[in-house]
Order: structure tokens, then sequence, then C-alpha cells
């Protein structure tokens, strides 16, 4: 993609509406042909848990499904690739899957302004997937957040967790968002930014990788868990799962059974070289990528994004909802302490 469709920073309008979100069979149509099906050897009942298919997002439930922790705890489990969480989420309130894991952004928006009926009982992710760089031939000139005033930052699109985490970093700077232009540019930066199209953007791995080798600057790294208390204050809780709450009590043995798994992969993946973590992802999300590298980069961030067990940290999802807040995504005031339920891991 070449550049962008630019607009200055402000107040997105996010008043999602139920009738948008639940277009009955036509949305669930178009979440679940888009995704591949894995299926453990487990006998019993299948469940179905989605998620956006994130390589970096994906390392606990691939490792669970590899390595047989689903099954070691009774589990047949078939992992469903959507495009994006909220395609996830569709899925999970459109009675498509049983189970949706998505970035807490995610849940927080269709819990508060689509008033979703859904609770998160487990979590696999503490630190968002995103850093913000410089292009190489800015690197000199930006050496702050502060710095973004008067400049252009790339961002998927208006609304989205790197949008609301880069206005999270201005309010926390003391920044002028209003002086700061998004350009919104799809998944596609790591061209814009060698190119110097942008002065800024969002990446994830591995293009942070290979813009630090073309010169750029980081100036946040929001996957390094030192930095995230630096600039963040904390963690600031990404990935988890979610069910739909009329079914949590029926559910609730299998609920259990699913968090020891992925608890288990938490675990494992701590100790496992680079290679058998991309052995454990599927091929056709590798496709392309320098396997050795990712590898090591893996190996590299593991420690800081994957949290030592998968219970909710209520102080890191109070960071996300102060972001979403900062980033107009959710009113003031909004009341997530009903997104949580604290009572499955353990239990």
């Amino acid at each position: 993609m070449s550049c962008c469709d630019k607009t200055t920073a402000r107040v997105p309008n996010t008043d999602l509406s139920r009738r948008s979100l639940l277009k009955g069979a036509a949305l669930i149509a178009s979440v679940i042909p888009a995704a591949r099906f894995t299926r453990s050897e487990a006998q019993g009942k299948q469940i179905k848990l989605a998620y956006c298919s994130q390589l970096l997002c994906g390392v606990p439930y691939e490792v669970a499904r590899s390595a047989g922790n689903f099954k070691n705890h009774g589990l047949d489990v078939q992992l469903v690739y959507t495009r994006g969480g909220n395609a996830a989420i569709q899925a999970l309130v459109g009675v498509a899957v049983d189970y949706a894991a998505t970035a807490l952004d995610v849940a927080i928006q269709y819990y508060a302004n689509v008033r979703a009926d859904i609770r998160r009982f487990a979590v696999t992710g503490r630190l968002p997937l995103f850093a913000v760089v410089t292009a190489p031939k800015t690197a000199s000139q930006i050496q702050s957040i502060k710095d973004l005033e008067g400049r252009t930052v790339g961002v998927t699109a208006l609304g989205t967790a790197d949008h609301a985490l880069t206005l999270y970093l201005l309010k926390r700077a003391g920044a002028d968002a209003r002086k700061v232009q998004f350009a919104t540019m799809g998944v596609n930066l790591l061209e814009a930014l060698r190119q110097g199209q942008i002065d800024v953007g969002l990446v994830q791995e591995p293009a942070l990788t290979l813009l630090r080798r073309s010169g750029a600057r980081v100036l946040v790294n929001g996957m390094d868990l030192e930095d995230a208390k630096h600039y963040l204050g904390g963690s600031f809780e990404f990935m988890g799962v979610a069910v739909r709450v009329k079914e949590i009590e029926q559910r609730r043995p299998e609920m259990v059974a699913l968090t020891k798994a992925l608890a288990d992969a938490l675990k494992a993946l701590r100790g496992m070289t680079g290679e058998q973590l991309m052995a454990a992802l599927p091929k056709e999300m590798t496709t392309g990528l320098d396997l050795k590298e990712f590898g090591e980069i893996l190996v590299r961030y593991r420690d800081s994004l994957y949290p030592e067990t998968v219970a909710i940290d209520l102080d890191a999802a109070k960071r996300v909802e102060q972001s979403l807040i900062a980033g107009g995504l959710i009113k003031p005031g909004a009341s997530m302490s009903g997104l949580h339920d604290t009572s499955i891991v353990g239990g």
C-alpha cells in the first residue's frame, strides 16, 4: 500500500450498535469460512476457541495444542483462526464458537459499547504487541513521545489498539494529541517507514527487528516489560479468553480445565528453544518468515509478553481501560468490573 489516508488526531466515532454487531447468519458466515481448523486427538465433546491468527498472540494456544496440554486435561479443542480480534468476539457473541481469545481492548469495547454479554476469565498475554518506532530518516530528529507533535504517525486504523495506545502514551508524556497526524495504513507499515512516507509508526515483530537494522529509533517498545513499566506504569493486559455469560455455570468444569491447560503451556513455553516454539505454530502462519530469526525473537520476548499465570491482573486491565478512555473509545466512567470473572482460575 502506498501512502495513506491521513487525518488529524481526533476522537473516533465508536458508538457500536448491537444491530451492527449481530447480523445473524450472514455475519458468522463471514467469519467462519476464513478460519482454519485444528483438531486435537482428545475424545469427547469438541470445543471451538477463536483467536485472531496473530503469531505472538497465539503462541500459548498453539503450544497447548501441539504439546497435548488440552488433551491432557480432557479437552478436544478446535482452534479457529479469524481475521482479527473483532471477528473472534463476533463469532463468540454470534454463538459460532464457544470461546474467544482476544486483546482486552477488543473485549472492553464490545462489553462497554455494545453491551455484549461476555466474561473474561483467563489471561495469556500481559503486554501490547506494538513498538513505537521512527523511520530511519527521522531517527535523529524524533527522540521521545513528546517529539511526535507536528509529526505523522502510522497506525493500522483509527479506533484500534495501536491508535489508543499512542494516544495514551501521548497523554502520559504531556503531549498534545491534536498536534499529531495519524495515517491509517492497515498492517503495511514496514515499507512506509523504510521509505520515509511517515515519520513514526506502530509495528510488531519481525518489522521492529528489521527497522532497527535500518537505523530506526525505538521510542517505546511495548513488548518489553521494562519499557511497559516505565512508559505505561506496568503490565498492560492483552490476550485473554472470554465466554458467554449464560453458559458459565454449565461450562465451569470445562473452563477450569481450559485454564489449567493454558497455564501448562505458559510454563512450558518458557523452557522451549526458538526452534521448538516455531514448530508449535501452524506452517500456514509462518510461511515466508525467517524461522530461525523469528524463533530468536520469541525467545527474546517470551518472559515479557507471556505471564507466569493465567490469573487476571486487574491493575493491568485498568491501564487498558484508561488507554481506551484517553483514545475516546469508551466513555469515562464506564464500569468494567463485570467483564472480569476471577472465580475460574484456581477453581
